[in-house]
C-alpha cells in the first residue's frame, strides 16, 4: 500500500502562482511514477503532469509553461509549481502515484486539496 497526503491548496487571486506537495509513505520503494491530476466543478478528471523516479516528466499540452513537477526521491514527495493561475485552473488536485509490483501498475490517490483562482 501506499499513502499519498497532498498539501498546499488553497485561494489564489487570478495572475498568481501556487505550490502544491504531494508526500508519499508506505511502500514508496515501488512507486514508478508520481503525478498530479485535477478535476474541475462538472468536469472529468484530466492530467496535469506525471514524473517518473528517473526525472522524466510528461505535461498536458494546455498546461506546458505554466505549471512545473519536480519530485524529491529521497523524501518520496511530489510538487507541483503553479502560475499565472486563471479560473480554469480551479479544480480539486489530486496527488497520484503508481507502484509496480506483482507484475502489475497499482494506482494510488490522495484525497484532492481544493484550488480555486479568483477572478
Amino acid at each position: 500500500q501506499v499513502h499519498l497526503v497532498e498539501s498546499g491548496g488553497g485561494y489564489v487571486q487570478s495572475g498568481g502562482s501556487l505550490r502544491l506537495s504531494c508526500a508519499a509513505s508506505g511502500r514508496t520503494f515501488s512507486i514508478n511514477v508520481m503525478g498530479w491530476y485535477r478535476q474541475a466543478p462538472g468536469k472529468e478528471r484530466e492530467l496535469v503532469a506525471t514524473i517518473t523516479r528517473g526525472g522524466t516528466t510528461n505535461y498536458a499540452d494546455s498546461l506546458k509553461g505554466r505549471f512545473t513537477i519536480t519530485t524529491d526521491n529521497a523524501k518520496n514527495t511530489v510538487d507541483l509549481q503553479m502560475a499565472s493561475l486563471n479560473s480554469a485552473d480551479t479544480g480539486v488536485y489530486y496527488c497520484n502515484a503508481v507502484a509496480l509490483e506483482m507484475g502489475r501498475a497499482w494506482p494510488y490517490w490522495g484525497q484532492g486539496t481544493q484550488v480555486t483562482v479568483s477572478s
